[in-house]
């Protein structure tokens, strides 16, 4: 029974164990990994298409385009380094050929710009299309792909002992029918031996459930505080900067009222709308919850910013609809975007620090349950062997 016990309680250490070290070392990482391509991608698109519509684009928007993009290879290269599964292997792939391809495009739509050439939106067009057509969904896919990975191995990490509470059971049961067996046939009320395996088979007991209770309880705020939030704030920064693109096409396209990247702003307001309603949910109590607060008010101010702007655009006023754009309009999705990226900043760091923490109460569990196992099984052996010798 003791050997039972041991194999019951290592075997429910080792299986945590397991799950949390990915949680810690790659897993969460790569989900993480994932979410800045998808991120850095999709904030290239809108800073582009900003910067394309104020005319020569400024330095400081050029370079932040290829940081961009320059993330997104070196994360999307985390990521093709540390899941060698098959299921993401597709969207590796799509990324790893388009990100040049898009690179290329909007390299052409600059030079194109910087010649006032209006050739340029036609490369622009298609660098965009490539972007939401192809390269964003891919990004969207992989990150969804790692995230199911990391939710699997929070299940495990997670989920109660069940085989060594019944194995903890059978042993007390085998415990006390041993124990009144010698002390029937020995005619003493206690054996030593068994006393001593008993409270080591106790003390590893509560050794287990109180490391498997502190480690459940810092992953579960790692997921529910961490993660959790951080990746319903990384789907309204996606859409918020989809909107903020959109806007920027709209005008460049010059389609005039009804253009479909203006209607597709307005579809995506609802949809942000309650993306951000969402992230206030699931962050309830995460460090980043004011911030995404925040940038559900901010949100709302953009929202009568971009109204002005199709306004203007609406009635006739090119020029001033662009000024309004990439004014007043682009200053107020920057407070969307800065709150988004600021909850979604103390949301990453709750989630590192608390899995670290959960990771680190397994430390030594798996071993010591061995080690309680082994002890019992000497206790056991003396004790018997004791009796034995008295009849000899």
């Amino acid at each position: 029974m003791s050997l039972l016990w041991g194999a019951a309680a290592t075997s429910s250490a080792l299986r945590w164990t397991s799950a949390a070290n990915p949680i810690v070392a790659s897993t969460g990482p790569l989900t993480y990994d994932a979410q800045q391509v998808y991120r850095s991608l999709s904030d290239a698109d809108a800073t582009e298409a900003n910067a394309y519509l104020s005319g020569i684009a400024p330095t400081a928007a050029i370079t932040g385009i290829y940081n961009d993009i320059s993330r997104a290879e070196t994360s999307l290269m985390a990521v093709r380094g540390g899941d060698s599964d098959q299921l993401v292997r597709a969207d590796l792939a799509t990324l790893a050929t388009g990100i040049p391809a898009y690179t290329d495009l909007i390299g052409e739509a600059d030079a194109a710009n910087r010649e006032r050439d209006l050739v340029g939106a036609a490369w622009l067009g298609e660098a965009s299309n490539l972007m939401r057509v192809t390269l964003l969904p891919a990004a969207g896919d992989l990150y969804k792909k790692e995230n199911a990975r990391l939710n699997a191995d929070y299940a495990q990490a997670t989920g109660l002992p069940y085989l060594a509470a019944v194995a903890a059971v059978l042993v007390a049961f085998a415990a006390f029918r041993g124990q009144r067996w010698l002390a029937r046939r020995a005619k003493r009320v206690l054996n030593l031996g068994l006393v001593a395996a008993s409270l080591i088979a106790l003390l590893s007991l509560v050794w287990l459930l109180t490391g498997f209770a502190s480690a459940r309880s810092d992953l579960l705020a790692a997921r529910d505080q961490g993660s959790g939030p951080a990746q319903a704030l990384a789907q309204a920064e996606v859409t918020a900067l989809r909107m903020h693109s959109d806007e920027s096409l709209t005008l460049i396209n010059r389609d005039g009222p009804g253009d479909a990247t203006e209607r597709d702003f307005l579809s995506s307001e609802q949809k942000l709308t309650a993306e951000l309603a969402t992230a206030q949910q699931a962050g309830h109590g995460s460090p980043g919850a004011a911030q995404a607060a925040a940038a559900a008010r901010a949100a709302r101010a953009w929202y009568a910013a971009h109204a002005r702007v199709s306004d203007a655009n609406d009635n006739g006023d090119y020029l001033k609809s662009v000024g309004l754009a990439i004014g007043n309009s682009t200053q107020a999705f920057g407070k969307v975007d800065e709150a988004l990226t600021a909850g979604l900043s103390a949301d990453q760091a709750a989630f590192a620090r608390q899995a670290g923490k959960g990771d680190n109460a397994f430390g030594g569990l798996a071993a010591g349950m061995l080690t309680a196992s082994l002890l019992m099984a000497a206790a056991c052996a003396v004790g018997i062997n004791r009796r034995i010798a008295e009849y000899r």
